[in-house]
């Protein structure tokens, strides 16, 4: 499912990077080593709300959601640090298109319980792991 006329807002290149393109979601990887952090957005031009998608989208948007959820597990036992638990949201205040967030965390993480979102600075992946990273999405 896939339009022409879709785009990813630009405002997602600053933190993070294309990684796959699923049935519905162009999904990118989040450039912040301390999460392992997914981004699904749907491929439907001008979206920015849940129920601007139809019924069955909706429901291909919670399947590739919960495919994204065993993917941050991976890549947190990849990084060896193995997940307590997944935060998924759609909060779309910054950014308007409608996407939705998918991020392992851990008791140990240095935010934890609070929000990652806009809470310190990132730290980029280096090279070798983001590259690894993203073949483990892109299967």
């Amino acid at each position: 499912m896939t339009d022409r006329a879709f785009a990813v807002d630009p405002a997602f290149a600053a933190g993070s990077v294309p990684a796959a393109e699923w049935p519905l979601c162009h999904v990118r990887l989040q450039d912040d080593a301390r999460f392992p952090w997914l981004i699904l957005i749907p491929r439907l031009p001008g979206a920015t709300e849940l129920d601007h998608l139809p019924p069955d989208q909706r429901a291909a948007l919670m399947e590739e959601s919960v495919r994204a959820g065993a993917l941050a597990r991976r890549l947190g036992e990849l990084a060896g640090r193995p997940l307590d638990k997944l935060n998924v949201a759609a909060i779309g205040n910054v950014t308007a298109q409608l996407h939705v967030h998918v991020v392992g965390r851990r008791r140990d993480d240095a935010l934890w319980p609070d929000p990652v979102w806009g809470r310190g600075a990132a730290v980029r992946h280096a090279p070798e792991a983001l590259a690894a990273a993203l073949k483990i999405v892109g299967e």
